[in-house]
């Protein structure tokens, strides 16, 4: 198979669902074995040469709540929903402008990316793709949290992940994906989401800056004090906060019933592509994040 990248230039605004920054992004055709690379547009150029961190595993700088990527001076977040859309489009070549620090949330989905991409269409190179091979078994687990990924080797790409919050809401779901599975119908419409309950401390710890009902479905799976819900509805603009009979705040419609566990094998998808190109492989995850998603896609690297 060969390499494919963008048949044109498309164009993304919005907040950062962190930082709550705006940034202005350009995801643009790149010449054969580039990968994908973020270059912000915002820093200065250094001796001639713009600033830019490649999406690769050993960029990682952090993992909480997104993944971020940096290199050289250069920081680029929450971009394992662009990665994903890339990769479940099998588009190995890319190079992201932005001028600013974080990838926009849009609807916090891989969804508006895919829309605008199959539109035209992707062009295929003249170099064959780089496949990931393992050779033996990668796992890795955290005796911490009890997540847990296994990598194998197989002839094409297999993931099977399993998410178990002790939700009442959410229940235990498990996800499947392979080549034959529909990514843009099935996978890239998934939205992020949170707990209630943990939104005022992820305030405090300066994250969800930029988040919103429009952005995330937020799960309501215990009560939180009046002053605590006084408080997230002023942030999130949103003075009239209730929560549907199924454990939704302001009565969201879910896309699909799975759909939180569909958004983490987004985010699965999106992370191991920092292991440097196409998977081939076995991947079971229980539990995944993306502390654990990204350590294995080093450990594959």
């Amino acid at each position: 198979m060969k390499q494919h990248t963008l048949s044109k230039i498309y164009s993304f605004e919005g907040k950062g669902l962190h930082t709550g920054l705006y940034a202005v992004m350009q995801v643009c055709p790149a010449p054969v074995d580039t990968g994908i690379r973020f270059i912000r547009t915002d820093l200065p150029k250094v001796h001639g040469h713009e600033a830019y961190a490649d999406a690769v595993a050993e960029n990682v700088s952090k993992t909480a709540r997104s993944t971020t990527i940096s290199g050289a001076g250069v920081t680029v977040s929450t971009v394992e929903h662009l990665l994903s859309a890339l990769t479940g489009l099998g588009i190995d070549n890319a190079y992201v402008r932005i001028n600013n620090r974080e990838v926009p949330i849009l609807d916090g989905s891989a969804k508006p990316y895919v829309d605008a991409f199959m539109k035209d269409g992707t062009v295929e190179q003249e170099a064959d793709r780089k496949w990931i091979e393992v050779s033996e078994v990668v796992e890795y687990k955290n005796p911490k949290t009890g997540s847990w990924i296994r990598v194998e080797p197989a002839e094409s790409l297999s993931v099977e992940s399993t998410i178990d919050f002790n939700s009442k809401v959410l229940g235990v779901q498990t996800v499947k994906w392979d080549p034959s599975v529909d990514y843009v119908k099935e996978i890239a419409p998934c939205r992020t989401f949170c707990f209630l309950h943990e939104v005022f401390g992820m305030l405090m710890a300066g994250l969800v800056k930029g988040g919103d009902l429009g952005n995330a479905i937020v799960i309501v799976e215990k009560p939180i004090s009046k002053l605590r819900m006084r408080i997230i509805s002023r942030i999130l603009r949103q003075p009239n906060l209730s929560v549907t009979e199924s454990g939704y705040l302001n009565h969201i419609d879910l896309r699909f019933p799975d759909e939180c566990g569909r958004h983490k094998m987004l985010d699965l998808l999106g992370d191991l592509r920092l292991c440097g190109g196409f998977l081939k492989a076995k991947v079971t995850a229980y539990k995944p994040g993306h502390s654990i998603n990204t350590k294995v896609a080093q450990m594959i690297k």
